[in-house]
């Protein structure tokens, strides 16, 4: 992924945050230390420690006692994944969208690999008992398909597990995973499609599904990311019955034909929020995401333009979810 600078040559300029407020959307729970972080996974192991997972070199790694304050800790592979470099078109490229899953003691990691340049793209799996930086294994290849950019795992009420995955150019879908591998049954499985995009130009990627009550819920991400400020990332919704779909939308749309609610957008001084996971903590439902800050530039000598917006970063992004109203509201 890449950033854009902007470098101002216009007259001296003073720094303030954009300070009103937005009663769509609420600020971010508080969240500090190493958090300069894209498409974050977190999952909680059974001594209640917090551990994140972003896309970077080798997978960063980072931890937390209360999923406010974080530590990088090293990556996932700190000695590189070869057997990536054929997907990735070089030595020890990017591995990027991690899906952490913690359970019976074990973690599960999915992350893929790809050229931005190039259309094939390939999902892996490690396990870790520890998770911590080098203990990870390599258990090789999920599936490599053309235009696959993000997935994450999913553990249904009935035992079954699934793997959902897919992006712009073809979608969303679903196949269901051999528990016991923790990969497709049959290597030449035909996928379920779940969601996609119709108009042309627009992003779809980031999927992720959650069950409450009677409803399995299907987030994703639209549009464009790492613009820096001209990100237009937003985050969407549809619910189904059944895990497999279809999905709709508050408005009754199928996910297939292009539904989609908004969860989380742009809003004051942050920008293109996306790539999100879902965290399940207890009694509590979480929002991951990243997302950009932006701040509003204040002439010393005059208003005239004053609403002018600089980017700062990429940051972690965590709010609660509350679900009474039947659909997932940011809190």
């Amino acid at each position: 992924m890449r950033s854009v600078h902007f470098i101002s040559l216009l007259a001296p300029i003073v720094l303030a945050i954009a300070g009103y407020a937005n009663t769509e959307y609420p600020e971010s729970d508080v969240v500090v230390g190493d958090i300069s972080v894209h498409d974050p996974s977190i999952c909680k192991d059974n001594a209640g420690k917090y551990w994140l997972f972003s896309t970077s070199v080798g997978l960063e790694i980072r931890t937390s006692n209360d999923l406010s304050d974080w530590k990088l800790i090293g990556k996932v592979f700190p000695n590189g994944a070869p057997w990536a470099d054929k997907y990735n078109g070089k030595s020890n490229g990017e591995l990027s969208t991690p899906d952490c899953t913690y359970h019976d003691g074990q973690f599960y990691l999915y992350y893929s690999a790809g050229s931005p340049k190039g259309f094939d793209a390939a999902i892996f799996l490690a396990k870790s008992a520890t998770a911590l930086p080098g203990s990870w294994s390599n258990e090789g290849l999920v599936t490599s398909t053309s235009f696959s950019t993000s997935f994450t795992f999913v553990s249904s009420d009935k035992g079954l597990w699934w793997l959902a995955f897919g992006g712009t150019r073809t979608g969303i879908k679903l196949v269901q995973l051999d528990p016991s591998t923790g990969k497709p049954y049959d290597p030449k499985f035909k996928p379920i499609s779940i969601a996609t995009r119709i108009a042309d130009y627009t992003s779809i990627e980031g999927s992720n599904i959650y069950k409450h009550g009677n409803y399995y819920y299907l987030f994703t991400t639209w549009d464009h990311c790492c613009l820096g400020i001209g990100s237009t990332y937003n985050i969407r919704v549809g619910r189904s019955w059944a895990l497999t779909g279809p999905y709709l939308d508050k408005g009754s749309v199928p996910m297939l034909f292009g539904g989609g609610s908004v969860v989380l957008d742009s809003h004051d001084n942050i920008k293109g929020p996306g790539g999100q996971d879902i965290l399940v903590d207890k009694d509590d439902v979480y929002l991951i995401y990243r997302k950009y800050h932006c701040y509003k530039r204040l002439r010393q000598l005059s208003d005239i333009d004053s609403d002018y917006y600089t980017k700062t970063g990429h940051w972690l992004g965590v709010n609660k979810l509350n679900f009474t109203s039947g659909w997932p509201v940011v809190v």
